[in-house]
């Protein structure tokens, strides 16, 4: 038996001597590169924090304590000490989440995956606590040095470090670089000194006494205070030679640190002084990511950060290969037309190489932000770029759009800039679960005058409409698609007038329309498979890709009051999405023809496959097609309506012609 097969909770890990936990910590990198090598996950950031998760339950006291993940992909430690060791099935359905899971642990208090959030998180219950009688609480939050480029946390801080009673303890893991400490008997020396230094800096006595001093000076008249600007001025720079510590004592806060964050003792030391001080304090950890796995140090783009299936030994994924993803096609395609225009920009938010704009910053460099994780700022940012004569694409996540909403809607909506957003993984995204789902986008969209919004089926569409997208220079635009392989080409057989792409007609020829499937995105498959199952049931239908949601298109309306009832498929949810908005500029047309939104639930899914999620919500088609005989019939609301020349359909019964 490995002694991680003794640890059942948190409490076991305090049984434990040193060398016990070194080889705890060797064991579970070794069970983290072999399950997750298996399913796919996060593998770099929980390699890389592994002393530091230990060193947490060791000195603090879960769940009494609560302990924050920011973002929550390097949980997965957290996890196994928690009594969750089971990785087998690990982002799949019905196996562990991927982030933290109330479901799962009372060890894990926030499931949401969206970075820079947890300050917010701890400054919330860390008032409660004290509200409570109950401040001899500690809340403990884990957080990359990433997510401090995100506003929300500075926002944070600013509130915790106002009050000083609050025992909040911020672990900030600064894997930006690799950890390498300082060669020589002089760095070795002050080495030795900066614990003790610590340990002095976090005591109440020193703080009383500088307190002390402080009051007594600012009351000894000019030459007191004179005296007490000169010995604080003297002190900082000191502090600041011996260990920077930057913005955050500036924001009032005790810092300790920085500490190798791959160092057991000095990590649980550093927490030790931080918990002592009874107080708001800033942890500071140098750590690698992928730490301690040879493959994950050599990978230069991200060091693992997060992977599919890989051969353990090398590291080299044994996917199947030669699948184009829509977002290997974005990247092709902006970096060809910024190629062509030196207006065209890029703006990232921390991450260039997962949604595509790395090869157009290689090509140039000047032309692409990073702005951190601050999608606000993104945003904002772009809408002035447009008045400066730029064209800004902005490429997100969908689920991260959500952040951003104001932004969108105020400063480049109503100020009809020409900027265009990207948005990869929309729709259901899998085995990330509830909140990477981009499933929020279509209905949020609908609700911005002027935006033009396009959803492509396809590779070759993808690159036409994101083409036409940076074309627009008065208004907003966006382009969603999917995560994962784009799948076969979908060849329209006619295109209408407005750019709308009629992709079918069962049966060809037929003067009697019945179904007017209206398809988003790559949503296309599925319409077509619906399609054709109920032409073996007798009923004509047409399928249709409107490629531009918004503004809709008149051919859209003029086809809906063809046809006896209208089928809008998407992959957003159905409250406010597509259908909804399309049901109500037919009824500003006049059109009465039947609708039925089909899409998701206003549900939190959870993660699985995206067939599997799909599956479990309904939007199969096996499913629409059961649903769409019954409304052809009648027997299912909303009914399909006779056309003029029917009479109206007996129950149960196909109508006669």
């Amino acid at each position: 038996m490995g002694l991680l097969e003794t640890i059942n909770g948190p409490q076991d890990l305090s049984k434990l001597t040193a060398v016990q936990l070194k080889a705890l910590a060797k064991e579970i990198r070794s069970f983290l590169v072999s399950t997750v090598s298996r399913t796919g996950g996060h593998l770099g950031p929980n390699l890389g924090v592994v002393e530091l998760t230990l060193g947490i339950h060791r000195v603090f006291d879960s769940p009494r304590d609560s302990i924050i993940f920011d973002t929550g992909h390097q949980s997965y430690v957290h996890k196994l000490v928690t009594g969750r060791q089971d990785f087998s099935t690990l982002r799949q359905q019905g196996g562990l989440s991927g982030y933290p899971s109330r479901a799962e642990s009372v060890h894990d208090v926030v499931e949401s995956s969206h970075a820079s959030s947890s300050l917010s998180w701890a400054d919330g219950i860390s008032r409660a606590r004290a509200l409570n009688g109950e401040g001899d609480r500690y809340t403990v939050v884990l957080v990359g040095d990433g997510a401090l480029t995100g506003g929300m946390a500075w926002e944070a801080l600013n509130n915790i470090a106002a009050d000083k009673r609050r025992r909040v303890v911020i672990v900030v893991n600064d894997n930006g670089r690799s950890y390498a400490p300082t060669i020589g008997g002089v760095a070795d020396y002050l080495a030795s000194l900066r614990p003790t230094l610590d340990s002095v800096r976090t005591h109440r006595v020193y703080e009383r006494t500088l307190d002390w001093v402080k009051l007594r000076m600012q009351n000894g008249g000019p030459v007191g205070e004179f005296s007490y600007k000169s010995l604080h001025a003297m002190k900082k720079g000191i502090k600041d030679w011996w260990a920077p510590q930057g913005l955050f004592e500036d924001l009032g806060m005790k810092y300790v640190g920085p500490v190798d964050g791959h160092d057991q003792a000095a990590v649980e030391q550093a927490l030790h002084l931080a918990k002592n001080y009874e107080g708001p304090v800033i942890v500071h950890a140098i750590t690698e990511k992928g730490h301690g796995y040879a493959p994950a140090r050599a990978h230069e783009a991200d060091q693992f950060h997060a992977v599919g299936i890989i051969d353990p030994e090398t590291g080299e994924p044994v996917d199947a290969a030669g699948q184009q993803s829509w977002t290997s096609v974005f990247a092709n395609e902006i970096a060809d037309i910024a190629d062509e225009r030196p207006d065209i920009v890029g703006i990232t938010g921390a991450m260039l190489i997962p949604v595509g704009l790395h090869r157009f910053a290689a090509r140039h460099p000047d032309r692409v932000f990073d702005v951190g994780i601050a999608e606000q700022h993104a945003l904002t940012s772009a809408a002035g770029m447009a008045f400066g004569g730029l064209h800004p694409v902005i490429a997100l996540y969908a689920t991260f759009l959500n952040r951003a909403f104001d932004q969108l809607l105020m400063d480049v909506a109503l100020h009809r800039a020409g900027v265009t957003v990207v948005l990869d993984r929309s729709g259901v995204t899998g085995p990330d679960g509830a909140s990477h789902h981009g499933m929020w986008d279509l209905a949020l969209l609908q609700a911005v005058p002027g935006l033009h919004l396009a959803a492509p089926r396809d590779a070759s569409r993808l690159r036409e409409e994101l083409r036409e997208a940076v074309s627009i220079s008065d208004a907003p635009s966006v382009v969603r698609y999917s995560k994962g392989s784009v799948g076969a080409e979908v060849e329209a057989v006619e295109r209408l007038d407005d750019g709308v792409d009629v992709l079918s007609r069962r049966p060809a020829g037929s003067r009697h329309n019945d179904v007017l499937i209206v398809s988003v995105g790559a949503m296309s498959e599925l319409a077509l498979d619906v399609s054709n199952r109920l032409g073996a049931q007798g009923i004509s239908s047409t399928v249709i890709d409107p490629r531009w949601l918004l503004p809709v298109r008149r051919s859209v309306i003029d086809l809906a009051a063809e046809h006896r009832i209208v089928i809008v498929i998407e992959d957003g949810v159905r409250a406010g999405g597509v259908g909804s908005r399309i049901r109500q500029e037919m009824r500003s047309a006049g059109v009465d023809t039947a609708l039925n939104e089909v899409g998701l639930p206003v549900e939190f899914l959870d993660h699985g496959s995206r067939n599997q999620v799909l599956d479990r919500v309904g939007l199969t088609a096996q499913q629409i097609t059961h649903d769409v005989v019954a409304q052809v019939l009648g027997t299912k609301v909303p009914v399909a309506r006779p056309l003029a020349e029917d009479t109206a359909p007996a129950t149960g019964q196909f109508p006669q012609r």
